[in-house]
């Protein structure tokens, strides 16, 4: 994520900044320009901005749970920004707890947003595409009659994303780590993977890209359910990080797929962020210039492995555990590679 300015004074301000540290301006991230306006305010909702051109706007209706900076068109009938439109299912916010979770859920979901909108990834909703939409909702955990608890599952079904929402507290998403021994889980993470798996079938199956996917991937067409069940039984085979990022991609190429392009946009959302603030540790000649239009998987990785280590030793120097537990092998990068192929030709 890189560094914004407030349009006002100049003053450096953040992704989720609402108000402007010192001008104290009103702060809102337009999308469809991908900058932030300092604004004033305006008769019946509607907000001029402050620079030269003097735009007007109105909050994304989430503003007004304090949970969204998003801005939408003064004019039109869209209430909510291009994020939140896509929402469905939400926690209860006239409470304490589910309006925590809600500014929890709502911050990684504008983070992942931004990236898809950077990669040129198009996300219709349910109102613009019946078929082929994408919407979330965020379910809570059901009590049961003896006051056990059943997790709701995180998932996805043909558009249809679906997130615990008891994720959003870091003390359930830390057991959840533990249980199912997973080094790196958040919120984020989350979002990036399952919308992973909604870019195959928009991008994959849609589009008949199957012989291509299948030389790198594997044969999607064997038995999910048995995968899965073999996964969680026998756990990933020996040696796995030569081929896979994670322990879990081996356990289906739709998996595989949805956990490599999530690794895709941790790398180029990092690597952005890293040089929003000046940071490089990369040795190479030529400068690789926007991350995010970056279409060489190598390059990505040749700047992405040594600021991770740094970062690991950073971590260690403070008494903590490695901050990226993972290895970019030669097989894992050319997986990365093929889906920023398939991004490129298909965006």
């Amino acid at each position: 994520m890189k560094l914004f300015s407030c349009d006002h004074c100049g003053q450096t301000v953040y992704f989720d900044n609402q108000n402007c540290v010192a001008c104290g301006h009103r702060l809102g991230f337009d999308p469809e320009e991908m900058r932030m306006h300092a604004l004033e305010g305006a008769d019946e909702g509607r907000w001029k901005s402050r620079s030269a051109a003097g735009e007007m706007f109105r909050f994304c209706a989430n503003a007004d749970a304090g949970v969204c900076n998003w801005l939408v068109p003064s004019e039109g009938a869209e209430s909510y920004c291009r994020a939140c439109r896509h929402n469905r299912l939400m926690p209860d916010i006239a409470t304490e707890e589910g309006l925590t979770r809600w500014k929890q859920i709502t911050a990684a979901e504008r983070h992942l947003f931004y990236s898809l909108m950077r990669l040129g990834i198009q996300t219709p909703t349910l109102a613009e595409d019946a078929d082929g939409g994408l919407v979330f909702d965020f379910l809570e955990d059901s009590v049961n009659p003896d006051g056990s608890v059943t997790p709701a599952m995180t998932g996805h079904d043909d558009g249809l994303i679906s997130l615990r929402a008891a994720e959003a507290d870091d003390v359930v998403r830390e057991i959840a780590r533990s249980q199912m021994d997973e080094p790196y889980r958040t919120l984020l993470g989350h979002f990036r993977h399952e919308v992973g798996h909604y870019v195959w079938d928009r991008l994959v199956r849609d589009r008949g890209h199957f012989d291509e996917f299948r030389a790198v991937f594997g044969d999607e067409r064997a038995d999910y359910a048995a995968a899965l069940e073999r996964h969680y039984h026998e756990g990933p085979p020996p040696g796995f990080q030569e081929h896979f990022v994670s322990a879990y991609a081996t356990t289906h190429p739709w998996e595989d797929f949805a956990e490599s392009f999530a690794h895709l946009l941790h790398i180029v959302d990092t690597l952005e962020t890293a040089q929003s603030f000046g940071l490089s540790v990369d040795g190479a000649e030529e400068p690789m210039g926007d991350p995010y239009l970056c279409q060489d998987a190598a390059r990505l990785a040749a700047a992405w492995v040594p600021l991770t280590l740094a970062m690991n030793a950073i971590h260690r120097s403070m008494g903590e555990n490695d901050f990226y537990p993972f290895v970019l092998t030669p097989d894992i990068v050319g997986k990365l590679g093929f889906i920023r192929m398939l991004l490129q030709k298909t965006a």
